[in-house]
């Protein structure tokens, strides 16, 4: 009888835990079409492994439920393989978040890292361990991942996300002796150093505040209230105006900027036209670049 008991709780166990899921549902991507002349198995066998690396894997001490999880999708294109285990190539980052009540998902990051020079031996385990450096590889792209999660946390509570920025920042650290490209600060404004640094430094607060008011405040209420919803996407925008009043240019704020750039142009083609004025002239102002582009704002009816 005890044994039939102890069979059923361990049964329940699994059962119950079946009901909660990794945190991400991540769709990897390996292409190798501008590598000639070599065995093309091994970029097949590094999708999958490098799928379940990141899927099968807790990346934090929370429990998610199936529908829960983040979905992103990661591109490798390698562009030289130089030896048999070695591999340079880039790395393009595409993650967003749910929007309540909807089957909408908003972008939260699109980005290529042009630093992505890694080894990799077929069937060789993917080790990542906290706090410390043995792969490019698994070190890239677990500090992507603590990106991904501090942002999606960010959006849906206050600061939400600090515990993995500080992780991201971690994976940072550990990597300051790598000879890869990509980890230090003197190598460039625009890298995963400076990714992290502009997302904990107080002096950017803007880029987080923004985040959760444009989402939750936002984007959360527009199916039912679509003008309250616009009206705090339109007040999140002061966010990003701050942080660039502070530092124009700034890698993290461009970054966001791309990744909400022609949804704030949809968004705001359904405003009044106070409101149309007004995120146009902000957006205008933080992203001179692509001014034109949201003189479709107002041009709009």
């Amino acid at each position: 009888m005890l044994i039939k008991n102890l069979s059923f709780l361990s049964v329940l166990l699994f059962l119950t835990t079946g009901l909660f899921a990794q945190e991400f549902l991540c769709n990897i991507t390996v292409d190798s079409r501008q590598v000639q002349g070599t065995d093309k198995k091994v970029f097949e066998t590094l999708q999958t492994e490098l799928t379940e690396f990141i899927n099968n894997r807790q990346w934090t001490g929370y429990d998610f439920k199936t529908n829960e999880r983040i979905e992103c999708n990661m591109v490798i294109s390698v562009r030289n393989r130089p030896s048999t285990d070695r591999f340079e190539a880039t790395l393009n980052i595409v993650a967003s978040r749910p929007v309540f009540n909807t089957a909408y998902n908003s972008s939260l990051l699109n980005y290529i890292d042009k630093d992505f020079n890694f080894e990799y031996v077929e069937y060789q385990p993917m080790e990542y361990q906290e706090n410390s450096y043995s792969s490019n590889l698994t070190s890239v792209v677990a500090f992507y991942l603590y990106m991904i999660l501090g942002l999606d946390f960010d959006s849906f509570s206050p600061n939400g996300g600090t515990p993995f920025y500080e992780k991201a920042e971690s994976v940072v650290n550990a990597a300051q002796n790598s000879p890869e490209k990509g980890w230090n600060s003197f190598e460039d404004q625009r890298n995963r150093y400076w990714l992290v640094e502009n997302y904990l430094n107080k002096s950017y607060s803007g880029l987080r505040s923004f985040l959760y008011e444009y989402h939750r405040n936002g984007l959360d209420v527009m199916s039912e209230k679509a003008d309250q919803g616009r009206a705090a996407i339109l007040e999140s925008l002061k966010f990003l105006k701050d942080v660039y009043d502070e530092q124009p240019g700034l890698f993290a704020l461009q970054l966001m900027i791309d990744a909400k750039g022609d949804e704030i142009i949809n968004i705001f083609s359904e405003g009044n036209p106070k409101e149309k004025s007004e995120a146009q002239n902000i957006m205008k102002e933080i992203d001179p670049s692509n001014a034109s582009n949201y003189s479709k704002i107002t041009q709009r009816n």
